[in-house]
């Protein structure tokens, strides 16, 4: 069972699956977002390449766990994931999870336009990690 994991933003989207066994989340990698139609055809073809059961989104919380502007445009998002993907959609906290994929960045010395090519991915694979550890217990 492959869960495919997303970190939707404005100008980028980061995409991690789960191993089939459901334990570890690797990057897949991150999309240009240059509008829905586009950014759907290219999860149509990674939804393709991995036919994954469910999708976990993170949904941007403010610190006080209200929902701001963001959260918005990521169930527009989700919406519009309906259209190729008919299976379960998961929304998870997503809070912090930037300030993670930095710090992991900082750790492995990832710098400049490397950096920015990567973090989407990164902060994909914390959120799929998130869910898959809370599903294990």
């Amino acid at each position: 069972m492959r869960i495919l994991g997303i970190d939707f933003g404005d100008a980028r989207v980061g995409v991690a699956v789960s191993d089939i066994m459901g334990w570890t989340a690797q990057g897949v990698g991150t999309i240009k977002n240059r509008g829905t139609e586009k950014l759907t055809a290219e999860l149509s073809k990674i939804l393709e390449e991995y036919n994954p059961e469910k999708i976990v989104i993170g949904l941007p919380k403010n610190m006080d766990g209200s929902l701001g502007f963001r959260a918005e445009a990521t169930y527009e998002f989700a919406e519009s994931l309906k259209t190729i993907f008919s299976g379960e959609i998961i929304f998870w906290d997503e809070r912090l999870t930037t300030v993670g994929a930095s710090r992991f960045l900082n750790e492995t010395n990832t710098r400049g336009k490397d950096r920015k090519g990567v973090i989407d991915t990164v902060s994909a694979c914390l959120i799929l990690e998130g869910y898959l550890n809370s599903i294990k217990k």
